[in-house]
Order: structure tokens, then sequence, then C-alpha cells
């Protein structure tokens, strides 16, 4: 959370679309059965909190 408290707003907004990026391909792999780790998905949404947490704070 101390590193994105550094980063600016254009920072947060374009790691912001990755992790939205990296989660829609996640769940199509998902659909395929192409992943094997579950919580992976969990994880990314809770970046993705972290973000926006971060982008409403500023």
């Amino acid at each position: 959370m101390k590193d994105l408290i550094k980063k600016t707003e254009k920072e947060l907004v374009a790691m912001l679309k990755e992790k939205r990026e990296a989660l829609r391909v996640f769940r199509f792999a998902l659909s395929g059965s192409k992943t094997r780790n579950i919580k992976e998905g969990n994880n990314i949404k809770k970046e993705i909190a972290r973000i926006m947490t971060a982008i409403n704070a500023k």
C-alpha cells in the first residue's frame, strides 16, 4: 500500500487498466479451464480495490 501512495494519479490509472485487463484474461482462461491457480482471481480483485482506494484518497 505504501508504494501506491507514492505513485501519481496517472500511474495509478495505468495500473488499474492493467489489472482490469489481467482479470479479464483470467476469467476467459478460467472458463476455458486453462487456469490452475483459482486464488489468482481474488488477488487481482484485491489489488484493483487497493488501487481504486489510493485513487479516491487523492
